[in-house]
């Protein structure tokens, strides 16, 4: 409790002076010599009037000689109740302020909209966390040794406050300017109001001393000063000087920070942007907004909050927390507002896209001449709608790849980066699969590979077409693309779909119908609504196989069950509307689906079954080039006989190569044409000798089988 450690504590190290620190310590300083000055007078009156002097418990609490020790004055400290050394500390002050300098105990007292008598009060609870000796002198006038911080009642007495007065111990009541601000905590709530410690969050203590790092809990929320790309900053500064205290962006494309940031400045402040994608599930809201609260009116910077979806989902009351703070605050998420969300009516606005060549400049200045030479960035990153957080996340994970493998970054890094990205929600309701083919892989007709071709090129031409060109249609609420791939089984309608994805080199999601289809009304409404909300999150490809389960005809109401079934199909019918991305569905039965999805989707590709030299080259691919053949393999006649889809002759080929594997030796014609026959069993189709030819002895029915010639 020396003395001399505080004045070494609130002092620059080597023993500066006063006279050396800079305006706002020194304005501080000051304010905390005063109060010495005020306290030394306490103790004196305390030790002139203390009738105890011989009692022998008086060294549990604090000895004579260590008073007399904590009395010593520090060097240039004032002399009591001297109105000229409190004249001398402000004018300072004033002249700081006057040469542009930043006073912080100032600031914060005209932040906070402190009267004179709550900076007082603040200094009080302050002080032992700046100088050690109040601690002790503290310890003293409470007569308690432990009581080692103020109290209401001696921060009253040291201002010449009464503790009788409503309006002074309102300073330290919930809603009062103190406290209802979070820059002092009453602890111990237990005791007596008046004997209750006073304590200055560590926060506002390491702010006045000139600390500007948020607390660990806030910091981890907060985002990079995020790029302005889209909106005019200078309307929304505007509206914000125009007393406009909360406002909400609606933000599909992830600009809204950027545009709200940029907003800001305009008017001179800065932003504290907090991402609440960041927030531990469970994690209670209430503290950190108020902690939020707090760094904001400290650092005189606005709110830029969002996305507020997120609160949503867990509790209405969640938002209602934030847009109940009582500073400039501007909200974004990819919702609606909801006018449940706050009892305040906030300035709504909807965030444009981010046009195609700020996505590039992003990738292009993320990257810093990184790729390999001759790459069109721009080109492979066209298919990729992402935030310009994840531009940045996705051209550091691209940038990784390239460096394990010891190379400059190419495109299968960029795709590796930007599916890094993709969020793990979808996965818990669709089959994530990373696509291996490409369109170079489909073997159909030259009019459906065209349309295959068309769909890829729309996907990553529609930024320019619907927006750059201005031809998005009337009344759609999406950017999505929809397509219908039909044609009876086998004929590559989920090769397409993969292929598909994997030249826009983006994931491919199967929705599986067991997690979405519920037998409970309602309920398979909800979870598709979960699998599209999902799917927006992430750069992919959503995949119905099968869609006429979900996407068939409505029907006439006959009964509770038919009209269900049609509000369930009506509502597949909006959301896929309102859907941005890609969706492909696929069906075997094309007359099965409801015509209203027909007219709303934006291709419909047939892929027929194979003519013959279809069915040749998919004969080669399958066996492909490292597949053993014997010299007797004769794939010509294979699909010039046998009339069979793409997903047929893989199984063919897949079942032969096990045939000849498990007997050790390349694969012949008798292993093709007896996997033939078993597949046409599994087709229920008839082993005929006009099909099989010269191989019909191989598959032609023994004597004892009684003439049946199903193989």
């Amino acid at each position: 409790m020396e003395g001399g450690a505080a004045t070494e504590r609130v002092e620059e190290p080597g023993g500066a002076g006063m006279d050396d620190l800079d305006p706002s310590r020194r304005y501080l300083l000051g304010r905390l010599d005063l109060l010495a000055g005020r306290v030394a007078a306490f103790v004196a009156a305390r030790r002139r009037t203390d009738h105890r002097p011989d009692d022998p418990f008086r060294g549990l609490y604090l000895a004579d000689a260590d008073v007399a020790r904590l009395l010593t004055p520090r060097a240039g400290m004032p002399p009591v109740d001297d109105a000229g050394a409190r004249g001398d500390v402000e004018n300072r002050a004033d002249q700081a302020e006057a040469a542009g300098q930043d006073v912080r105990l100032r600031r914060l007292a005209r932040a906070f909209a402190l009267p004179a008598a709550a900076v007082e009060m603040l200094v009080a609870a302050l002080a032992p966390d700046v100088d050690r000796r109040f601690e002790g002198l503290y310890g003293y006038l409470h007569d308690d040794v432990t009581r080692r911080r103020a109290t209401p009642w001696l921060a009253l007495e040291l201002a010449g406050l009464s503790p009788f007065d409503p309006a002074s111990r309102a300073l330290f009541l919930d809603h009062g300017a103190l406290v209802e601000s979070g820059l002092v905590v009453v602890e111990e709530p237990e005791r007596p109001f008046l004997s209750r410690s006073l304590r200055v969050t560590d926060r506002v203590c390491r702010h006045l001393l000139g600390d500007d790092h948020t607390d660990r809990a806030l910091h981890r929320l907060t985002a990079d000063d995020p790029p302005h790309l889209v909106g005019d900053p200078d309307a929304l500064a505007r509206a914000l000087s125009e007393h406009v205290r909360l406002c909400y962006l609606r933000d599909t494309s992830g600009a809204a920070a950027g545009w709200a940031r940029a907003a800001f400045a305009r008017l001179g402040v800065g932003a504290l942007v907090l991402d609440l994608e960041r927030l531990p599930a469970g994690e209670a809201v209430s503290a950190l907004f108020r902690a939020a609260l707090l760094e904001a009116r400290l650092t005189g910077r606005g709110l830029v909050v969002g996305p507020v979806d997120v609160l949503a989902e867990r509790s209405v009351a969640d938002v209602w927390a934030l847009a109940e703070l009582r500073w400039p605050l501007v909200a974004f998420g990819r919702r609606s507002w909801d006018p449940a969300w706050a009892k305040e009516i906030p300035l709504l606005l909807d965030v444009p896209l981010i046009e195609q060549d700020a996505r590039d400049q992003l990738w292009s200045a993320a990257l810093r001449e990184r790729c390999e030479p001759g790459l069109e960035l721009a080109a492979v990153t066209a298919s990729y709608r992402l935030t310009p957080e994840a531009v940045s996340r996705a051209a550091t994970g691209a940038f990784l790849q390239a460096s394990f493998h010891g190379r400059a970054v190419t495109a299968e890094d960029l795709r590796a980066g930007a599916r890094g990205q993709n969020a793990a929600g979808l996965e818990h309701l669709a089959h994530r699969i990373r696509p291996e083919v490409d369109l170079a892989a489909l073997v159909l007709p030259a009019e459906p590979l065209e349309l295959v071709h068309e769909l890829v090129a729309r996907v990553r031409r529609r930024a320019t077409v619907l927006h750059q060109w201005g031809l998005r249609q009337t009344g759609r609420r999406g950017d999505g693309i929809g397509a219908l791939f039909a044609g009876p089984p086998g004929t590559g309608k989920t090769l397409a779909a993969e292929a598909v994805a994997g030249e826009l080199g983006l994931d491919l999601y199967t929705v599986e119908l067991a997690t979405v289809v519920d037998k409970y009304i309602g309920e398979t409404e909800k979870n598709l609504d979960r699998v599209f909300d999902q799917a927006e999150r992430v750069n992919g490809v959503l995949f119905f196989d099968e869609a006429d389960a979900l996407f068939g005809k409505r029907s006439e109401v006959n009964d509770a069950r038919d009209r269900y079934a049609n509000v369930e199909v009506a509502y597949l019918l909006q959301r896929m509307e309102a859907f941005d991305g890609l969706a492909i569905l696929a069906t075997n039965l094309r007359v099965n689906l409801d015509e209203a999805f027909t007219r709303r989707l934006d291709l419909l590709v047939e892929f027929p079954l194979p003519d013959e030299q279809d069915r040749l080259r998919l004969w080669r691919r399958c066996f492909g080039t490292a597949v053993p053949l014997a010299a007797d393999v004769d794939v010509e006649y294979a699909a010039k006989a046998f009339e069979m889809s793409g997903g047929d002759i893989r199984n063919v080929a897949l079942s032969a190569a096990y045939l000849a594997a498990d007997a050790g030796r390349p694969v012949t014609m008798t292993d093709v044409v007896r996997a033939i026959q078993r597949e046409y069993r599994k087709l229920g189709r008839l082993c005929v000798e006009a099909e099989f030819g010269p191989y019909w002895s191989i598959v032609a029915p023994r004597p004892d089988s009684g003439g049946e010639r199903h193989g």
